[in-house]
C-alpha cells in the first residue's frame, strides 16, 4: 500500500517549519558576506566562493522536504532518517550562528555535533536505502553526501579558527605549517576514503572536499608552503573525484551488483 501523504504528518510539518526557519536563516547569514567573511582568517581558510556549496545543499534539502510527501520519500525521510533530520537542522543553525558571531571554540564543539548528526543520517541512507529513482538520487543521496563531505571540511576550518593563529597578524611558523599539512592530508585522505566507500564511490562527498581544497589554494597566498601544498592535495583529491565519476558511470550501465544487506528495507519487516 502506498499510504497517504498525511502519514507521519507531524514530523513532515516539523521538517518543513524548521527548514524555513533555520536553514533559510542560514542562507541569509552566509549571504551577508562582510559580516561573515570578516571573521578570523587562518592558514586553512578557503576563498569565500567555497561557501557557495551551502546554497546548493539548502536547495537540494528543499527538494528533500518536498519529496517526503511522496511514498518513496516517506520511506527514507520519515521512516528512515526520522527525527535525525530536524535535529541536524537545529544543530546546524546553532553552529552557523555561533560561527558568524566568532565564538569559535563553542562553534567548534557544535561543528562536531553537526558532523555526528549528519554522519548518522549518511550511514542510514547509504546502508539501508538503495537509490531506486532519480528523486532518490537528487533529494536523498546527493544532499546528504555533499553535507557529509562539507561538514568534514567545516570541522577542520573551525578547529583552526578556534585554536590556530590569525593569518592577518601572525606568520606561519613551523608548527602551523605542520598542522596545516596534516589537515590537508586528512581532507585528501577523506576524499580517497569516499571514493573507496562503495564499488562506485561517493562522488558528491569527494567533490565537496576537492572544491574546498582548491578554495584553500586560491585563498592562501601569504604562505608559499600552504599555497602549494593545498594545490597538491587538491589535485590528488581530484583524482578521487574522477574515480568516483568513473564508478558512477559504471553503475549507471548496470555494472554494480549489491549485496543482500545493501538491499535491506529501512523498516525491519517491510
Amino acid at each position: 500500500m502506498s499510504g497517504s501523504w498525511t502519514d507521519g504528518i507531524v514530523l513532515k510539518v516539523v521538517n518543513v517549519v524548521l527548514y524555513w526557519l533555520f536553514l533559510g536563516s542560514n542562507i541569509y547569514t552566509y549571504a551577508a558576506g562582510p559580516a561573515y567573511y570578516g571573521g578570523k582568517e587562518t592558514y586553512i581558510t578557503p576563498a569565500p566562493w567555497a561557501f557557495l556549496i551551502w546554497s546548493l545543499i539548502h536547495l537540494l534539502l528543499l527538494g528533500t522536504v518536498i519529496y517526503q510527501f511522496t511514498a518513496g520519500g516517506k520511506q527514507v525521510v520519515i521512516d528512515g532518517v526520522s527525527w535525525r533530520f530536524p535535529l541536524l537542522i537545529v544543530l546546524n543553525s546553532i553552529y552557523v550562528n555561533l560561527w558568524a558571531k566568532q565564538h569559535y571554540i563553542i562553534a567548534f564543539v557544535f561543528s562536531l555535533f553537526v558532523s555526528s548528526a549528519v554522519t548518522h543520517i549518511y550511514y542510514v541512507v547509504k546502508k539501508y536505502h538503495l537509490a531506486e529513482s532519480l528523486a532518490d538520487e537528487l533529494f536523498v543521496h546527493l544532499p546528504f553526501s555533499l553535507y557529509h563531505g562539507w561538514t568534514t571540511v567545516l570541522v577542520v576550518i573551525t578547529a583552526f579558527q578556534a585554536f590556530g593563529v590569525n593569518a592577518a597578524t601572525t606568520g606561519a611558523g613551523i608548527w602551523t605549517k605542520v598542522f596545516v599539512f596534516l589537515a590537508l592530508f586528512f581532507l585528501e585522505g577523506t576524499a580517497a576514503t569516499y571514493s573507496f566507500s562503495t564499488a562506485e564511490g561517493d562522488l558528491p562527498a569527494s567533490i565537496a572536499i576537492a572544491w574546498s581544497l582548491f578554495a584553500i589554494f586560491a585563498q592562501q597566498t601569504g604562505s608559499g608552503f600552504v599555497h602549494w601544498s593545498s594545490l597538491v592535495f587538491a589535485i590528488l583529491a581530484l583524482v578521487w573525484v574522477f574515480k568516483g565519476a568513473y564508478g558512477l558511470f559504471v553503475r549507471t550501465r548496470g555494472g554494480v551488483r549489491l549485496h543482500d544487506e545493501e538491499r535491506a528495507p529501512l523498516v525491519p519487516g517491510a
